[in-house]
């Protein structure tokens, strides 16, 4: 999936930050950020009580902060991966949400990006980039039945529960992903959750796991994935225990080349205990064994 994601990544820079390009106006102190694919509105300001995403929200004018819940509603999308002011022209843009952030039935959240991984959706130069921008959640992100959620350079205080949902067991793109011609996927990177991370029921093309740093326990289960790649789970730091069942398949391994083998290995740290399919290394060769280190 190495070459999947880089094209999904310069895919959507290049998407969204055309609709950014085209945002509607900013409302700071308005409960609802509401607008299209072709106008979306724009999250900026300060928000003393809870804020809802109808349509299509964008964080592209400044630093956001919401106080209370942040809860982006069935079918919409919100783009929190932008790295400039883009309105004023100078300065940056952040989304921090001092409650929780609810994401609902076939909603889709861009949230937080970085260098290293995953480009801000402005960034002048995709190929090499340059800029990033921190999302911070006091509370939980809690995501019922979702179309997909990508995560990077991310605190997230509480707990990350992503329960069902996901484009179905196909790489079709669909909703929000078709704007960039990528099968629908979700992705937890370079990020911090302070509680738990769980992914439970979600059937998707792809999921991906790597470089977070959990303090409590990261739990996958009952999760069904299209591609042989999924579902990734590399070089976290996990404190409590990791519980993998009746998942499509594990790997904590990342491809070295175009196909799904040879695969170099990126364990994981865990304090706690492995159990269920993330006992033992995943396979590095086709038709090799598992381990013999720990997954």
């Amino acid at each position: 999936m190495r070459g999947f994601r880089r094209l999904c990544v310069i895919g959507l820079t290049f998407a969204l930050g055309a609709l950014g390009a085209t945002s509607a106006s900013a409302a700071p102190h308005s409960n609802v950020c509401a607008g299209t694919l072709g106008s979306p509105g724009v999250l900026v300001g300060t928000y003393a009580g809870n804020v809802t995403v109808e349509g299509a929200c964008a964080v592209n004018a400044g630093a956001a902060l919401v106080k209370g819940n942040l809860t982006v509603g069935p079918g919409a999308a919100l783009v929190a991966a932008f790295g400039l002011n883009d309105t004023l022209g100078s300065g940056s843009s952040s989304l921090t949400v001092k409650g929780n952030l609810n994401v609902l039935g076939g909603a889709t959240v861009v949230l937080g990006c970085d260098p290293q991984s995953f480009p801000c959706v402005d960034d002048p130069n995709p190929e090499s980039p340059t800029l990033s921008s921190a999302g911070r959640v006091s509370g939980n992100l809690i995501e019922q039945q979702a179309l997909g959620v990508v995560m990077h350079n991310t605190t997230v205080l509480g707990n990350v529960q992503q329960n069902g949902g996901g484009g179905g067991l196909s790489c079709e793109p669909t909703g929000v992903f078709r704007l960039f011609q990528s099968p629908v996927y979700s992705t937890y990177e370079d990020s911090t959750v302070r509680g738990n991370l769980e992914v439970t029921g979600v059937n998707s093309c792809w999921l991906g796991i790597a470089r977070v740093n959990v303090s409590g326990n990261m739990r996958l289960v009952n999760d069904q994935f299209a591609d042989p790649d999924a579902i990734e789970i590399l070089s976290n730091q996990i404190a409590g225990n990791l519980t993998c069942q009746h998942n499509s398949s594990v790997w904590n391994s990342a491809e070295e080349g175009e196909g799904l083998y040879p695969r170099a290995p990126e364990p994981n740290t865990v304090r706690g205990v492995r159990s269920g399919q993330c006992v033992l290394a995943s396979r590095a060769t086709e038709g090799g064994p598992l381990g013999p280190g720990p997954f």
